[in-house]
């Protein structure tokens, strides 16, 4: 890492840190060193989650909890962190180890999104609550809260749903086809029936949840296009 990168990303930022071995550490991968920062993304996430929700509530007035709740999901999810992250420059001062380098890891969208969150809980250790929050407020202020933001926040099997639901049909049924992997770092793959249609199809992920939701997204992308 070139000796001018962290002052240059403590300028996008916006943050200069009174302890810049904070800012070092947040930008480590386990992979590069045992000072590394997984316990600042643990941080981070929870000061990033209260900060978005303090955005939507002034923002948003008038919505109710539950579309609070999904929209937040929506802009704290991992693929929206990789792409502020990106926008950041964060690739280019990642500290990673050998061969996570080797693999693409600069570009992997989960060691970006973490990065970001050890970012986030590196200001917090550093300047406190409200300089986060601030840090948090700019980089989501590009965002546009509308309501095509509401209905990008609805989930897959929620979207199924009302989508069935809309033209008087039963629930989809959801089934766990398969299971693969070692018992620490399984992969479920599910499967999505509408039986009144005679359709399936599959989907993947870390925890049934996301399989079943990945299964769902599937299914709707397949309704939409045989009834657009």
């Amino acid at each position: 890492m070139p000796p001018d990168s962290l002052p240059a990303l403590q300028q996008r930022l916006q943050h200069m840190f009174s302890d810049p071995s904070l800012l070092q550490r947040a930008v480590t991968h386990r992979s590069f060193s045992a000072d590394h920062n997984e316990r600042l993304e643990f941080l981070g996430d929870s000061v990033l989650n209260l900060a978005v929700s303090s955005l939507l509530f002034k923002r948003m007035q008038g919505l109710p909890e539950g579309e609070l709740s999904r929209v937040r999901a929506l802009l704290v999810r991992q693929e929206s962190l990789h792409g502020i992250a990106v926008r950041l420059q964060l690739p280019q001062v990642l500290r990673l180890g050998e061969g996570e380098s080797r693999s693409g890891g600069k570009m992997r969208p989960s060691i970006l999104a973490d990065a970001l969150e050890a970012v986030i809980g590196a200001v917090y250790l550093d300047a406190g609550y409200e300089q986060a929050q601030a840090l948090v407020h700019r980089l989501f202020e590009g965002v546009e809260l509308s309501p095509r933001l509401q209905e990008a926040a609805k989930d897959a099997k929620t979207a199924l749903q009302e989508w069935l639901q809309g033209r008087k049909m039963s629930l989809p049924q959801y089934r766990v086809v398969q299971t693969t992997g070692v018992a620490h770092k399984q992969v479920f793959h599910v499967a999505c029936e509408v039986p009144a249609l005679q359709l399936a199809e599959r989907g993947s992920g870390a925890s049934r949840r996301a399989a079943e939701q990945a299964a769902a997204a599937a299914m709707l992308a397949q309704l939409k296009a045989k009834h657009a």
